[in-house]
């Protein structure tokens, strides 16, 4: 089984957009990672995260604001040979992204930001209350590094 890095940005992209959530790892003051699946949006090289207004991640991401973002896509067990443990593997799609939250601030940037995340999952237009946006935590991460690999795959796949 190999695994073959993706070479363009446009494959890394059709994968992150074919995710339904993220795994978002943060780092505490021990230096201990924190890791937490969280729904996301993407446009223009930007991952928009959201949050309660406190809490773990909230304080996390204010005092080490630099992430990492795993994107994956597809579980299927393969073999080459069924009575080879080596050759078992997972074949799946992952893309890893490097980069810095910042707050996203002010009403009109928040409501920007939450309708690049709400139409990943919906076609339906959505509208936020003044009071609700004001509520929630808007982050933006920018991605300053981005790879991304396809694993498990067979010769002929290739």
């Amino acid at each position: 089984m190999k695994t073959v890095h993706m070479n363009s940005r446009e494959e890394m992209e059709e994968l992150i957009r074919s995710c339904p959530y993220c795994m978002v790892g943060l780092t505490d003051d021990g230096g201990r990672p924190y890791v937490i699946p969280l729904n996301f949006g993407y446009a223009d090289g930007v991952v928009y995260l959201h949050s309660g207004p406190t809490g773990l991640k909230q304080s996390l991401l204010e005092r080490r604001p630099q992430v990492c973002l795993t994107f994956c896509h597809g579980a299927e067990l393969v073999w080459m040979h069924p009575q080879m443990a080596c050759s078992y593997s997972m074949k799946s799609a992952s893309v890893v992204c490097r980069g810095t939250a910042r707050p996203v601030d002010g009403l009109e940037a928040k409501r920007r930001a939450l309708d690049v995340m709400m139409a990943r999952y919906t076609d339906r237009p959505c509208g936020y209350s003044d009071a609700a946006v004001r509520h929630v935590q808007v982050w933006a991460v920018e991605v300053e590094e981005m790879t991304g690999r396809r694993f498990g795959l067979r010769p002929s796949e290739l």
